[in-house]
């Protein structure tokens, strides 16, 4: 999946993180609400522990997006997304679809038939991302109550429901 043509696109690059981008990662959570923000030193963890199920998208040298999550260990063939976020200056061509296609590639991902995430009911954008990716990839969604809002988190965060999409056609 390429990124829709603007004057800078093929300017954006993308890569495997380093700890050295986690500060410029944490400092992009931040600044794009709604997303749940993460200590520096947990984005320290996803762009060393994590590099390789991360990815992280730099223009002109500057964090403007970035994807984190794992392959869970106790279903190998099931990739968690944990977040994916795109700066303001990178938003409208694509580059969340472009991140997660391009993590998908990779060699460590040949075993993945499952993309999981959780996304809370109001964000649209997010659910329209996800839908898009199993379009593309031929593969179905189960939606399901993940965390409750009032079981998890005592009313204090909307709940979070489990997207899960696949089996992949690759």
């Amino acid at each position: 999946m390429a990124l829709e043509p603007t004057e800078d696109s093929d300017k954006i690059k993308l890569g495997v993180p380093q700890s050295t981008d986690a500060s410029a990662v944490n400092l992009l959570i931040q600044n794009s609400p709604p997303l749940d923000t993460n200590s520096l030193y947990c984005n320290l963890l996803q762009t060393s522990h994590f590099a390789n199920t991360a990815i992280v998208a730099k223009l002109n040298d500057q964090v403007v997006g970035f994807v984190s999550g794992y392959i869970k260990p106790e279903q190998p063939d099931t990739y968690f997304l944990w977040q994916v976020v795109v700066g303001e200056q990178a938003r409208g061509r694509g580059l969340a679809k472009h991140m997660i296609t391009a993590l998908f590639e990779r060699d460590n991902f040949r075993d993945v038939h499952w993309l999981e995430t959780t996304i809370t009911p109001d964000n649209t954008a997010s659910q329209r991302l996800f839908k898009s990716l199993a379009s593309d990839w031929q593969a179905s969604i189960d939606v399901q109550v993940f965390f409750d809002k009032h079981a998890h988190f005592a009313g204090q965060h909307e709940s979070e429901e489990l997207y899960r999409i696949g089996p992949l056609q690759r």
